[in-house]
């Protein structure tokens, strides 16, 4: 499997948030931290659209905690939750439309030791297999909010990483939307693929 390692151009973001999350799938997630690098394959992105999506930050409108994602494309959009966990998103669309993808899983593939010490010796299909573990995994918090993706030696970044095949890809609703209404509820705004499509590129 090869995996390409140019980073993404901002122009990638710049668009509908459910193509960004659905061509997400496959890239290389990169966190460089003191002379070490960390990365792993995205398997699962959803996407959240603007003010009028009842399951997105931004539907109370433009606050603190959310102004990043009335910026520009490409950019992190890091945030606490439950009082607990950090969740990593990616800005998409255009300045001032609200619109982010959440990444929900990688596959690790470097910096594995570090990976499995940051998640207390968890089996390795447990280090990445949701949003507030691959935080955890990266070490990812508030000091990388608002973080352009899109630099080619950025401490945070995502690469083109691999070519997923278009009938791998899968679709689902949202995960963990609690009492979010419909139409919101079910729409099919979650992109995966799982670890075992990934190893059977090999």
């Amino acid at each position: 499997m090869v995996i390409l390692k140019s980073v993404l151009d901002q122009s990638f973001y710049d668009r509908e948030v459910t193509d960004v999350a659905r061509y997400l799938i496959g890239r290389r997630l990169v966190r460089k931290s003191n002379g070490t690098t960390l990365a792993g394959i995205i398997l699962e992105a959803e996407a959240y659209r603007g003010e009028e999506d009842l399951a997105c930050h931004a539907h109370v409108g433009k606050t603190k905690r959310n102004a990043v994602m009335y910026g520009p494309s490409g950019y992190a959009y890091i945030y606490f939750t439950y009082g607990m966990h950090w969740m990593l998103n990616c800005v998409t669309g255009p300045e001032g439309f609200p619109a982010a993808v959440l990444l929900r899983s990688i596959l690790p593939t470097d910096g594995l030791q570090i990976i499995a010490s940051r998640r207390h010796q968890r089996s390795p299909k447990e280090w990445c297999n949701g949003p507030a573990k691959i935080t955890q995994a990266l070490d990812l918090d508030s000091r990388l909010n608002n973080t352009p993706l899109f630099h080619q030696n950025g401490a945070l970044r995502i690469e083109e990483g691999i070519r997923i095949p278009e009938g791998m890809l899968q679709t689902s609703p949202r995960i963990g939307l609690g009492d979010t209404p419909e139409p919101w509820l079910s729409k099919p705004w979650r992109y995966f693929v799982t670890t075992e499509q990934i190893e059977s590129m090999n």
